[in-house]
């Protein structure tokens, strides 16, 4: 029998307000100090909202908004 994994995705598990707070609240402890993590937190809270409602509501495009929230992005 040969097992199938997915990738696991944290913006999956942000179904509510209270656990996308949680979970920045998270990530903003644990940051090693370079904005990784913090950066990170928000590019998957975005995707559990929806990045196009997101690049709607703030009139970004939405490429632009999974490149500067991207954890490999550097400004």
């Amino acid at each position: 029998m040969v097992e199938k994994f997915s990738r696991w995705d944290s913006a999956d598990y942000l179904k509510s307000e209270e656990d996308m707070a949680l979970y920045f609240d998270a990530c903003i402890e644990e940051d090693p100090g370079d904005g990784s993590l913090i950066r990170a937190a928000l590019g998957d809270i975005a995707r559990a909202r929806s990045m196009t409602q997101l690049a709607r509501e703030t009139g970004l495009a939405r490429e632009g908004l999974y490149k500067a929230l991207s954890v490999e992005y550097k400004s």
